[in-house]
C-alpha cells in the first residue's frame, strides 16, 4: 500500500516527555506542524521544545490533562493524526493502583481515542509497552514472544504488577476500542527506552542508567535487559503513522544484553565513573521478543555503543551525572 497522505498536523500526547519530546524534534524536521500536550505550557521544564527547530511556526503546545476529556479534545481538534505517548510511570509501591495507576492510563486513552472519532483522525499511534507482551506464565518456555502474546492480567493482579497491568488493559482496550469504532489504531510496544534526554528532568527509563554510572552501589542483580534507542522509538512511531499497511500491535526491541554486559561496556569507555561494585545473580529469565514485524515495514536500529555513548553524553550536558 502507498505512504500515508504526508505531512499535515499531528496531536503529540506528552510532548515534553522522554519519549514524546524525540517524536516530536522528529516530526518538525519532517515539516509536520504539531501540536503536543503538556500539563502546563509555560512551565520551564519544557524550554527544550522551545529550541527545537521549526519551532516558531510549526509547535504548539496545549495544556491538556488525560483525565479531563475537553482539554485533549482541543488539542486534536484540527489534526490529522495523534500519537498518544502519554502516560504515567508510577513507583511500584502505589498505595491506590486503581486510581493512581490504571484509571490514568486506561481512561486516559479511552478519551484521546474518543477526541479522536470525534474529530475524525486518520490513525492514532498508541505507545504501549512491552510489559503488556510478556508477563505471561503459560506462553511456552523458550518460545520466541511476538505480538500475539499478551501479559496475563490476572497474573498481573495477582502478583501486583500494577503498571504491566494498566498497560495490557489499556493497549487492548485501545485496539478493541478501534475495531468497534471504525477508528484505525496501531500501537506500539517498546522494551526498555534508553538513550539521549532532551529534556531537563531524569525519567524513568534513564534512571536505569544512571544508576549503573553514579551510585556506587554494592551490589546490582545482573538481570536480562532489553533494549531500544529513544530515537529508534521515535522513528518506529512515525513509520507506523505513515506506513498505510501498518496494522495491529508491534513490538519495539533492538539489544538483549546482561546487566553485566551493560556495566563492562560502559566501563571500557568511561571508566572513571561509580558502578557497582557486585552483580548478583538473579535467576535466569528466559524471555525473548522479536520486532521482527516491525523490521518488515522497513525499521532499522543502531549500535547499542552509539546509543550509551550519546546517552551518557547527554546525561553530563545536563548535569545529571554531577
Amino acid at each position: 500500500m502507498a505512504t500515508m497522505a504526508m505531512k499535515g498536523k499531528v496531536c503529540v500526547t506528552g510532548a515534553g516527555g522522554f519519549i514524546g519530546s524525540w517524536v516530536v524534534k522528529l516530526l518538525l524536521s519532517r515539516d509536520y506542524i504539531v501540536h503536543g500536550t503538556v500539563r502546563e505550557p509555560s512551565d520551564a521544564k519544557y524550554d527544550h521544545l522551545r529550541k527545537l527547530e521549526k519551532v516558531t511556526k510549526n509547535l504548539e503546545l496545549f495544556k491538556a490533562d488525560l483525565l479531563n476529556y475537553e482539554s485533549l479534545r482541543s488539542a486534536i481538534a484540527g489534526c490529522d493524526g495523534v500519537f498518544h505517548v502519554a502516560c504515567p510511570v508510577p513507583s511500584t509501591t502505589s498505595s491506590n493502583p486503581e486510581t493512581e495507576v490504571i484509571e490514568p492510563a486506561v481512561k486516559g486513552t479511552h478519551n484521546v481515542l474518543e477526541a479522536c472519532v470525534e474529530s475524525k483522525i486518520k490513525r492514532v499511534v498508541v505507545v504501549s509497552s512491552a510489559a503488556a507482551v510478556f508477563f505471561n506464565p503459560s506462553w511456552p518456555q523458550g518460545r520466541v514472544m511476538d505480538e500475539n502474546c499478551w501479559s496475563d492480567m490476572e497474573h498481573c493482579r495477582a502478583t501486583k504488577n500494577w503498571y504491566f497491568l494498566a498497560k495490557t488493559k489499556a493497549e487492548s482496550e485501545a485496539l478493541e476500542f478501534g475495531r468497534r469504532c471504525g477508528l484505525d489504531v496501531v500501537t506500539m510496544c517498546p522494551t526498555l527506552v534508553i538513550g539521549p534526554v532532551l529534556q531537563a528532568t531524569v525519567n524513568a527509563s534513564s534512571l536505569v542508567l544512571l544508576k549503573i554510572l553514579k551510585e556506587g552501589c554494592e551490589s546490582m542483580e545482573n538481570r536480562l535487559r532489553m533494549l531500544v534507542d529513544v530515537r529508534d522509538v521515535a522513528e518506529a512511531l512515525v513509520l507506523l503513522y505513515e506506513k498505510g499497511e501498518a496494522e495491529g500491535r508491534y513490538i519495539c526491541t533492538a539489544h538483549t544484553i546482561e546487566t553485566r554486559e551493560l556495566v563492562d561496556a560502559l566501563k571500557r569507555k568511561y571508566p572513571d565513573y561509580s558502578y557497582p561494585k557486585k552483580l548478583l545473580e538473579g535467576k535466569a529469565e528466559s524471555v525473548s521478543l522479536s520486532s521482527e514485524k516491525l523490521q518488515r515495514l522497513g525499521w532499522k536500529y543502531r549500535a547499542l555503543e552509539d546509543t550509551l555513548v550519546d546517552a551518557v553524553q547527554s546525561f553530563k550536558d545536563a548535569g545529571m551525572l554531577e
